[in-house]
């Protein structure tokens, strides 16, 4: 059986998705940051954290805060994909 995840855990976890995305190391070798596995680790956590969080707003008994957060994770996705890939 499938354990539901409360709203707050998820967005620790998206929030904490940005972060890994963040740490990883630009090759050194090779292209950099054009390196094409880099750039796909990057954004595959970065749609894991979207993916983490994107059901919350429509779901029933959500309060405004929360939906506030959410548009903040997709703020700091965007901003972070700025930051590393261009």
């Amino acid at each position: 059986m499938v354990r539901l995840i409360p709203a707050t855990e998820r967005l620790i976890r998206a929030r904490r998705l940005i972060q890994q995305a963040r740490e990883l190391s630009v090759p050194s070798t090779g292209l950099g940051r054009s390196d094409f596995s880099y750039i796909a680790q990057v954004k595959d956590l970065f749609r894991q954290a979207k993916d983490m969080v994107k059901f919350i707003p429509q779901t029933a008994g959500v309060s405004a805060e929360m939906k506030e957060e959410v548009e903040r994770i997709y703020e700091e996705v965007e901003q972070a994909t700025r930051d590393l890939l261009y």
